[in-house]
């Protein structure tokens, strides 16, 4: 299982904007977040600036949005679509994306049933309950 750091999450991104400003090839995981880098320009400035981006401290009291934590969001509910885990998940993700007529209002509708389920899963201590997850994204996309 691949666990990064906070700072290879960050330098991560950030290396791959850099190289989506230059050009230079990518392989296939930044290729997937560079999408979402492009969908959401509002990042940028704080993805150009490594050094700042690894020390940078986001906290709810500033209501400051966690680039990192939301473009890893994108990627691991696009993981999730790739590879139907949990199962069904593609098929309500496809779903929310046909309601929403966007497959990024979708990921974003998608990604507070994720952060619930974490949420809940620290909280609780016990393990993330990945059928109450599919069970909000249907429940989007049905609505």
């Amino acid at each position: 299982m691949f666990a990064p750091s906070q700072i290879e999450v960050r330098r991560f991104f950030c290396a791959t904007y850099r190289k989506l400003r230059e050009g230079a090839p990518l392989i296939p995981m930044e290729a997937l977040a560079a999408r979402w880098i492009d969908e959401h320009p509002e990042y940028h400035a704080e993805l150009a600036d490594e050094e700042a981006a690894v020390n940078a401290v986001y906290t709810v009291e500033e209501g400051r949005t966690n680039p990192f934590l939301h473009l890893s969001m994108h990627l691991t509910i696009s993981e999730q679509h790739s590879i139907d885990q949990p199962t069904g998940i593609r098929q309500a993700l496809d779903l929310l994306a046909a309601k929403r007529n966007s497959l990024h209002e979708a990921q974003h509708a998608a990604m507070d049933c994720l952060g619930e389920m974490i949420w809940a899963s620290q909280r609780s201590g016990l393990p993330p309950d990945g059928h109450g997850y599919l069970d909000c994204v249907r429940k989007k996309a049905t609505r």
